[in-house]
């Protein structure tokens, strides 16, 4: 696949580089390259993305970070059993824990919630970071949502985080699945203030939270287009009920 031209390789994380320097120069170089471009795609062109990590996995399999990153490619193309199995490899590799809840999203994925709960009461668990437990903690209440129990989900993220006031780079997911598995279970007034508590903490736009707020509070969105057409229609008499006859 064809990488452009401003595209060196020396935008990869430093352990990442680290890793590489297992592999000829050459060949590292390759690889980088086509890491940067599975890092670059995977949000607006995850298909792109999965076909450059299939390209930096024939090339270098044996390296943890690129059977980390095809595991990230196929989970953002929904091939959970393939992201599963890379992940796999690539804590078998290192022996790090930090890819724990993902996997346990994976076994969503292919429809197994159970085995992600059992995933979340797991030791693993302990032995992640803040910001990884709080992901852990996400999972399992999507998987009791997944079993139909709503009322246990919204246990599951009743936390020390959510009550925090402080805004971590989490806050917002968690502030909104909160939100979302309150309105699930019909608790319409508590859903409306943990959406706009969720708005607060989004800084990035990482959550369509205020689109969630907007619907609760009855505003409806018009799209510019529809909005320009139906001003035209009404000026040239398009589409009034008394041209019908």
């Amino acid at each position: 696949m064809p990488i452009p031209e401003d595209v060196t390789g020396d935008e990869i994380d430093q352990d990442v580089r680290q890793e590489l320097q297992s592999l000829p120069k050459t060949l590292a170089d390759d690889v980088a390259k086509n890491l940067v471009m599975v890092a670059r795609l995977i949000d607006e062109d995850p298909e792109g993305a999965y076909g450059y990590s299939k390209v930096a996995l024939r090339l270098a399999s044996r390296v943890a970070a690129v059977r980390e990153a095809a595991g990230f490619a196929a989970y953002a193309n929904q091939k959970y059993g393939e992201a599963l199995a890379e992940f796999r490899a690539a804590r078998r590799m290192t022996g790090n824990v930090d890819l724990w809840p993902v996997m346990a999203d994976c076994e969503r994925g292919l429809g197994r919630p159970e085995k992600a709960l059992d995933m979340a009461g797991a030791p693993e668990v302990h032995k992640l970071d803040k910001a990884g437990q709080v992901e852990m903690r996400l999972v399992a209440a999507g998987a009791r949502r997944d079993m139909g129990q709503l009322d246990a989900a919204i246990v599951t993220l009743q936390s020390p985080e959510l009550a925090s006031s402080s805004v971590q780079p989490w806050t917002a997911r968690l502030r909104y699945a909160y939100a979302d598995a309150l309105l699930a279970a019909g608790r319409e007034r508590e859903a409306r203030e943990w959406f706009a508590k969720a708005v607060e903490a989004d800084r990035d736009g990482s959550t369509d939270a205020s689109d969630r707020l907007a619907e609760l509070d009855g505003v409806e969105f018009v799209d510019a287009l529809d909005e320009s057409e139906s001003e035209l229609s009404d000026e040239t008499g398009e589409g009034r009920d008394d041209d019908k006859h």
